[in-house]
């Protein structure tokens, strides 16, 4: 029988990923009792946190509103580093490619003009001439955004977390929730080892939010995404042309709606892989992580027609699979339980959530100590999922 531990709590966060992570941290940095509990061990790779980088950019094609979340995620990123004392983002712009009236581009120049950022526009040609190893069709177009770079996602997880306890927050790791019941008084949260108490609660668990919340028949799938570290050759006494000054981050919309996106030679390779087009409806229990032909087929594809095709060609040195929460508008769930005040969900980031991990932690104390946020997070509601009468 499993035994009881008792632990004082102001909010427990379920979940410790990149959103549980920080959210953990900008509670406990405020004072807050904060208990955190995870499924997994730390740095695990069964949700959408590992992989050795992320996409931070500016230029952002799904929607304007995402533009002022994002340059306070920069801000609070370079604050986590200087706290941590790590290295976290870096920032090394990145190309955005495609036909010009493509909606990875014509999104792009939206948020640009909108928001007033910086940004260069690149025929084929130039690309080619700035990037050798970068072979667009003639028809695309790129757009430079200046401010875009990486994330370093498992660096950044630890180090939320490692502030976190710092702060005093208490963090269990595998430890399963079964279940959670919430009233006007506070929240009780059973777990594979006992039951905790606590005011509030914070709902940050990815691909298995809804199974936390069946009751809102939130419209989220859990779809398999592919991920792909190529090797290629570089002759002795060449310069590579896939290091980060010659080869960018970039997000390429290869054909209408379908998009490739990858980044420079780092420690494991080139990584790259396709933005979305993955098994959707799994359980995110039973997601397959193996890895076939086909998978690495539609990769290679995707980069030979839109970005690199020596890059499409090179060996596989190292290949994993993620998992993707989706909405079906692709846009985020921020938002209180509508029958309790006191739950906040924050989840379902559709495969571009990562890069706000910071900003979307801040924000979720605000709401859980009825603080104002520095950013309107009105498009992320789930009364938008309602069915009208």
């Amino acid at each position: 029988m499993a035994h009881r531990r008792h632990v004082t709590a102001d909010v427990i966060v379920i979940g410790l990923g990149a959103m549980g992570s920080a959210a953990a941290y900008h509670l406990a940095r405020r004072g807050a009792r904060v208990l955190g509990l995870d499924r997994f061990p730390p740095g695990h790779a069964n949700g959408s946190s590992h992989g050795d980088s992320r996409i931070i950019r500016e230029l952002y094609y799904e929607h304007p509103c995402y533009v002022p979340l994002v340059r306070r995620a920069y801000g609070l990123w370079a604050d986590l580093a200087d706290e941590s004392e790590t290295s976290l983002l870096h920032v090394t712009g990145a190309l955005m490619i495609g036909p010009p009236d493509s909606t990875l581009l014509t999104g792009s120049r939206r948020s640009g003009l909108e928001h007033g950022v910086p940004f260069d526009t690149l025929s084929a040609d130039e690309i080619r001439r700035r990037f050798p190893a970068m072979d667009p069709p003639d028809a695309f177009t790129g757009l430079w955004d200046t401010r875009a770079g990486y994330l370093e996602p498992e660096t950044a997880v630890r180090a939320h977390l490692r502030l976190a306890e710092r702060h005093g927050a208490t963090l269990r790791f595998d430890e399963r929730v079964t279940g959670w019941e919430a009233d006007g008084g506070g929240v009780a949260v059973t777990t594979t080892v006992g039951r905790y108490q606590a005011d509030r609660l914070v709902l940050a668990a990815g691909g298995w939010t809804a199974q936390l919340v069946p009751d809102l028949a939130l419209p989220l799938v859990v779809e398999r995404q592919v991920l792909l570290w190529l090797d290629p050759e570089v002759p002795a006494g060449s310069p590579d042309p896939f290091a980060f000054e010659r080869f960018p981050i970039y997000l390429c919309e290869y054909a209408p709606d379908r998009a490739v996106y990858g980044f420079p030679r780092l420690a494991s390779g080139v990584k790259a892989g396709v933005h979305h087009e993955g098994e959707r409806g799994a359980d995110p229990d039973a997601i397959r992580r193996t890895i076939d032909d086909d998978d690495v087929a539609r990769v290679r594809h995707a980069l030979r027609t839109g970005v690199s095709p020596l890059l499409a060609g090179s060996p596989v040195r190292a290949r994993t699979t993620c998992v993707y929460t989706d909405t079906p508008d692709a846009h985020f769930v921020i938002d209180a339980h509508p029958a309790h005040a006191n739950v906040l969900i924050v989840s379902a980031c559709s495969g571009h959530g990562f890069k706000f991990a910071s900003a979307i932690g801040e924000a979720s104390a605000d709401l859980v100590t009825d603080q104002p946020t520095a950013v309107s997070l009105a498009p992320f509601t789930i009364a938008r999922f309602a069915t009208p009468a």
